[in-house]
């Protein structure tokens, strides 16, 4: 049922991996998850706390209502794109690598090293650190600890659901399920106090923009996509899915549209109450609107709502990231402990162990240096867009290695589709680097020290097997 997780580097190392996959089978995910788990996961993970955030900075670079609303419309129709490109890899290579595995068939072992260190040090422990630093922040509002509350919060969300999802498959997704009705329930608030109670006239704030000033369609597109960010990790839990390949094809349409929907509703629920302008001129959207429809007491419940939000988020983060520490694990003997899969709780233990220590690390660096929400972003996003360009290109790359491999959902209007997919990956990769800073230059510094790791990594392993060449032998 699964790929056999071996290793693409000399003849020895291929034959030890090939062993071990053979005789340690109780290492193997098994399918426990159906549709609606799969769902409430990527669900989970997009419809975060960047829809209580970005819409101000996407009003600010759009010309009209109009303009706005197409682009979150255009932002739904280039995710679905991407969907169906990861419809056609996670129903053909069914693995808990997700782009790590498709990377790795595509281009060999040295990539998909290079793609599990930025997602390891940058792409999710970013996010999980981010999404926790958001939760910190609305909960000191409510009740300060002191000077620190913040990050003594994000790094209590970091410790629980870590913990919360070692114990084990049930239990991680029986949180996410709950976690997102909460949030379901507090995004109908906004929806209802923005589509019934909205005032006669939008509420503009004095510190609003003048019209047509500062617009980029470009960075708007930026921000919509970073909001639409995250459906790609179904391709984490592909392996793991009782429905089977075809059943991932609709785990990724289904939560697209329903993304796309909610997406849609909520922005006009904000731009009823506060306009284009004063959404523009917003630090806290959400926050304005429900003080506008509810008083300073919205604030309170529209600080719970975001905190539900991110936990959502970073839940449904924390249980698809150590996925790719695992496959990480299986495939080079330096990372060999986060290679093993507790099959009593369905879970890659010690994965989680490493993910939620670096996690915490980024917390406490963010006690001296952190910027806030856009730092984060330039933090990830360059990385972030690169590798998924990457992956567009694994496409074409496995079609021509494996032309006769079933594809049970076989991407739709190939060649036109996938090729459409890496040229928005590529423009947002490019726009990254062009709209950001110094958070930048820092992502794609750190993702530079694993292309020095990748040149010590080889005499590393094969020490490491002849080390354990007596015991494999007796």
């Amino acid at each position: 049922m699964y790929d056999k997780p071996t290793l693409t580097g000399t003849g020895d190392q291929e034959d030890t991996f090939e062993k071990k996959a053979e005789a340690g089978k109780s290492d193997n995910p098994k399918p426990s998850l159906n549709i609606t788990d799969a769902i409430a996961v990527i669900v989970g993970i997009v419809v975060g706390a960047g829809i209580f955030r970005t819409p101000s900075l996407v009003a600010a670079n759009t010309g009209s209502s109009t303009s706005f609303m197409l682009t979150w419309i255009l932002g739904g129709a280039v995710s679905l794109i991407g969907a169906l490109c990861y419809a056609e890899l996670t129903t053909t290579y069914p693995h808990t690598g997700g782009d790590y595995y498709f990377l790795r068939r595509a281009f060999g072992r040295r990539l998909s090293f290079l793609f599990a260190w930025a997602r390891m040090s940058v792409i999710q422990t970013g996010s999980i650190a981010l999404l926790s630093f958001i939760i910190g922040d609305y909960l000191a509002q409510i009740f300060s600890i002191g000077e620190f509350t913040s990050a003594i919060y994000a790094a209590l969300v970091v410790v629980a659901l870590t913990g919360v999802n070692i114990l084990g498959v049930s239990v991680g997704t029986a949180t996410q399920k709950l976690l997102v009705a909460l949030e379901v329930l507090g995004i109908l608030i906004i929806l209802v106090a923005g589509i019934f109670f909205a005032p006669a006239e939008p509420a503009v704030p004095a510190t609003a923009p003048a019209s047509g000033e500062g617009h980029s369609l470009g960075l708007a597109m930026v921000f919509v996509l970073l909001t639409f960010g995250g459906w790609n990790e179904a391709a984490y839990i592909s392996a793991e899915l009782k429905s089977g390949r075809r059943g991932m094809a609709k785990v990724l349409l289904l939560s697209i549209l329903i993304i796309t929907v909610t997406y849609a509703l909520i922005n006009v629920a904000y731009l009823n109450v506060l306009g284009l302008k004063g959404m523009a001129g917003s630090d806290a959207v959400a926050g304005d609107l429900m003080r506008q429809v509810f008083g300073e007491g919205g604030v309170v419940l529209i600080g719970l709502i975001v905190s539900v939000a991110a936990l959502t988020s970073a839940n449904a983060t924390i249980f698809t990231g150590a996925r790719t520490n695992y496959a990480l694990g299986r495939d080079f003997m330096i990372f060999r402990p986060l290679g093993k899969w507790n099959f009593r709780t369905s879970s890659p233990v010690n994965a989680f162990l490493l993910q939620g220590a670096i996690s915490l690390a980024l917390i406490s660096f963010g006690l001296f240096t952190r910027n806030g929400f856009e730092t984060i972003v330039e933090y990830t996003a360059p990385v972030f867009w690169f590798f998924l360009f990457l992956v567009g290109l694994a496409l074409f790359v496995l079609r021509r290695k494996n032309p006769l491999l079933e594809r049970p959902f076989p991407v739709p209007f190939y060649p036109v589709t996938p090729l459409l997919f890496c040229l928005t990956s590529g423009y947002l990769f490019y726009s990254s680097l062009v709209y950001t800073g110094l958070g930048a230059l820092v992502g794609v510094a750190v993702l530079l020290i694993g292309v020095l790791l990748l040149l010590v990594l080889p005499s590393v392993d094969k020490m490491l097997l002849r080390k354990s060449a007596p015991y494999n032998s007796g």
